[in-house]
């Protein structure tokens, strides 16, 4: 049972509340955030709890996304909850942006209206929900990091008339008649996160990858489609059998709605699409990676103490051995669009920014730090080295889409993307 739904941004500003039960007042959101801002460390805990009133909470966008309750509710169902209304709201929206949120809150009211009952969940289907909803949603286009010129989109080439815009796959599945954004289109992604850790010697010590395909979906009237996997495809330690690159991953997990009569045989998933985007497959592979992480570092520390400030050298050669047709961009604790380094004390870190860099290149760094006190004990605190990264065309595990095929086959011009990408969720080199 929820009492209070609400929206909050980085900053604490309200960008949408809903009362359904009147047990809480709209202090509760002031207070919310002075709870999530006063902790110190990591991530805050999911679930928080003032006087009789528990929040739950999760981050998406950005965004602060809450509910609230009195009641003894469990909280996974809650989580659960949250989850599908922001993909209903990415649906519904197209992206899940500050700004989406503020340009399309009626349609955000309405939406809640219909999916939460005096706090009892009615319904989460977007299928259901497109014959009740009236209101039009506003678009915005989002920066990504994937309009570029000479990077092909969602495995497109990169021909600029073989591109699809960069906002293609970010706009509301149900658009106005006439709208250029209403033709008929599906987007397949293969998203990849990676967990690495690596030892100051250079040996893989951790690798972990989840990864899931993705499929948005603005075809009204799509019976059926169908997706080749690779044919060398193994989940487990069983033979490899076939012709094919071998891909072997050690979990795997399906939607509900897919059907795999014919993926032992010929390694092909059959859903049929509802319109919004849904996960059909998720899979989790473990330490033995089939090529090597895609970056390595091979750090370097001397130490000068002569002087009142004794100075540190960091050397950081740093090399991509991903394929040179590729490119990434670092974007975690970065500060503006040039390579260029910073220092931070009270993080006691150097951030170190390269906007781009090529497969196949080195790239090196030296810091001279003067600090004082320092001292031989000192630099066993020096470290660890931690890289967040995006890289477009590209899986670690070799997962690749061989073909998509919708039947009965559309009536009039439509359009298939197929999109690869590897994320950092941890990556980190010890010194």
């Amino acid at each position: 049972m929820i009492s209070q739904v609400f929206i909050l941004s980085s900053k604490g500003d309200h960008l949408i509340y809903k009362d359904f039960r009147g047990e809480a007042g709209k202090d509760a959101v002031n207070k919310f955030y002075e709870m999530v801002t006063a902790l110190t460390g990591g991530q805050p805990p999911v679930v928080m709890k003032h006087k009789e009133l528990h929040f739950v909470h999760i981050r998406q966008g950005g965004l602060y996304w809450v509910a609230t309750t009195k009641a003894d509710a469990s909280p996974f169902t809650i989580i659960e909850f949250l989850n599908r209304l922001t993909a209903l709201v990415k649906d519904y929206c197209g992206c899940l942006l500050e700004k989406s949120v503020q340009m399309n809150f009626a349609l955000i009211y309405e939406l809640l209206d219909e999916v939460v009952d005096f706090g009892y969940i009615q319904t989460t289907s977007t299928d259901i929900l497109k014959n009740f909803i009236q209101t039009e949603a506003v678009s915005s286009k989002p920066f990504s990091l994937f309009d570029l010129s000479n990077v092909g989109l969602f495995g497109a080439d990169t021909q600029q008339n073989k591109v699809a815009p960069s906002a293609a796959a970010t706009r509301p599945i149900v658009s106005s008649q006439g709208e250029q954004g209403s033709k008929n289109e599906i987007f397949v992604d293969v998203i990849e996160r990676m967990s690495v850790v690596i030892g100051a010697n250079g040996v893989l010590m951790k690798a972990d990858i989840e990864g899931e395909i993705r499929v948005k979906c603005y075809m009204p009237s799509c019976s059926e489609m169908r997706i080749g996997l690779n044919e060398e495809f193994s989940i487990g330690k069983s033979q490899l059998s076939g012709y094919g690159a071998a891909v072997r991953v050690d979990e795997c997990s399906f939607h509900q709605a897919v059907r795999l009569d014919e993926f032992d045989t010929y390694r092909i998933l059959k859903v049929c699409p509802s319109q919004g985007e849904q996960t059909v497959m998720q899979y989790q592979l473990c330490d033995d990676l089939p090529t090597a992480p895609p970056f390595r570092l091979f750090p370097s520390i001397e130490r000068d103490s002569g002087g009142r400030y004794r100075t540190l050298f960091i050397h950081l050669p740093l090399l991509s051995l991903f394929s040179p047709s590729l490119f990434s961009s670092l974007s975690q604790e970065l500060s503006s669009p040039d390579q260029s380094a910073e220092l931070q004390p009270k993080n006691k870190a150097v951030h170190w920014e390269i906007p781009r860099f090529p497969g196949g290149a080195q790239l090196s760094a030296l810091f001279k730090l003067e600090v004082s006190g320092l001292s031989a004990a000192s630099l066993q605190e020096v470290g660890p080295v931690s890289l967040s990264f995006e890289l477009p065309k590209y899986t670690c595990t070799g997962l690749q889409i061989r073909f998509l095929r919708l039947s009965p086959i559309q009536p009039g011009p439509s359009q298939r993307w197929v999109r690869y990408v590897t994320h950092s969720d941890s990556y980190t080199i010890r010194i």
